[in-house]
């Protein structure tokens, strides 16, 4: 999914805030009325929709201008149709609320405004034309130790003030930093609070969340904090220096495997020629114990990351480079092609079995074992 945000790097901890009601009344299916709170003009009153930039699984992203003064942003429509139940209604609000909640950081993408009406929420945002992380590493060719301390500076100090104001992520990939624009010093922007949650020290979670190479021991063992985030910036960090993840295997069953075993590689090329300070940042945020992993504020003091010398400043083995574009372009086309396969899964899974997989905590196994078997009958 495209962006939202904006970012307020505060200090301290901040009372979990309290969300309103996201609906005056229930709609006659059981689900609430609406998403948002109040009433609220058409988006179209406001803004000229134009092309697609971007479809997400639940919502496809437009460019739209602002009819009062030509600016360009993004917007976000999510169709209601797919909020099946109230729980789909809270997460959406819960993502515009974390928007707001993060306002005004400089590298997190900032939220302009959110509309709804009988079919859409739209949430229009920034909107960052500069491409994604990896593509711009690649069309740069040329790469090196010292860019990947700033690239994972600039990650890590949004985990840092989404901490201090109460909010876990839970989805950090690369696919979800963005450039503001192609200006070579164009800012990172941080996108994609979907699956963000607010929380208290000492909160844990146990619903499994995420993207398969980025996702922490312990989110698969169902009892986890904040901790997951370092650890998923650390697998950024980790591909970053060496073109791949950590944790690799053909499915995502061997790569949850992988995680859980935890074994890193360091003797392959290029690891032999990276730098000992990079190296140990590394293991420290790819701690399997998450008591004992560097917090966000830690890994923004080690001496990797603070000291410029530290970080060498001379070119990372070409092959990374390659390595980059090609697991990129790998999960482009893996995205695409399980868009095409759940869209037929969806027109065939029955309606009762559908709001069931939704609904219950045990919904991914549900819909995987229908998956299976659709798959397997249709000869995949």
């Amino acid at each position: 999914m495209q962006p939202d945000a904006s970012g307020n790097a505060g200090g301290g901890a901040n009372p979990r805030p309290k969300l309103p009601p996201v609906a005056a009344a229930p709609a006659p299916s059981g689900r609430p009325a609406s998403v948002l709170p109040h009433k609220t003009a058409n988006v179209r009153d406001h803004y000229r929709i134009g092309k697609k930039l971007g479809q997400g699984q639940f919502g496809t992203t437009y460019l739209c201008v602002a009819k009062e003064d030509g600016g360009e942003f993004a917007c976000k429509s999510i169709p209601k149709r797919k909020l099946l139940c109230r729980e789909d209604y809270e997460d959406v609000w819960r993502e515009i609320q974390i928007m707001h909640h993060l306002s005004e950081h400089p590298n997190v993408v900032r939220i302009r405004g959110a509309y709804e009406d009988a079919l859409f929420v739209h949430i229009v945002m920034e909107l960052c034309a500069g491409g994604e992380l990896f593509d711009r590493i690649v069309a740069k060719g040329h790469y090196t130790e010292r860019a990947a301390a700033q690239l994972i500076r600039t990650i890590v100090g949004v985990v840092e003030a989404c901490h201090s104001l109460g909010v876990m992520h839970r989805d950090l990939k690369p696919e979800n930093f963005l450039f503001a624009s192609t200006a070579e010093d164009a800012p990172l922007k941080t996108t994609d609070f979907g699956l963000s949650m607010f929380y208290k020290p000492g909160d844990k979670f146990s619903d499994v969340v995420g993207s398969p190479y980025y996702v922490a021991p312990e989110v698969l063992q169902k009892c986890y904090g904040p901790e997951a985030d370092v650890w998923s910036a650390g697998v950024i960090l980790y591909i970053l220096l060496c073109g791949v993840p950590p944790f690799w295997a053909e499915t995502e069953a061997g790569i949850f495997r992988q995680i859980l075993r935890g074994k890193l590689d360091f003797e392959s090329e290029p690891w032999p020629s990276i730098s000992d300070s990079a190296k140990d940042l590394v293991r420290t945020m790819l701690c399997r114990d998450p008591t004992k992993r560097l917090s966000a504020h830690e890994v923004l003091c080690h001496p990797w990351i603070v000291d410029d010398s530290v970080a060498p400043d001379k070119p990372i083995d070409s092959a990374v480079l390659s390595r980059l574009k090609h697991f990129s372009a790998m999960n482009k086309l893996k995205k695409m092609a399980l868009r095409v396969v759940s869209m037929w899964l969806i027109a065939k899974l029955p309606q009762n079995l559908m709001l069931r997989s939704i609904t219950v905590n045990n919904s991914v196994a549900i819909f995987a074992s229908y998956t299976n078997a659709c798959l397997l009958e249709s000869h995949f």
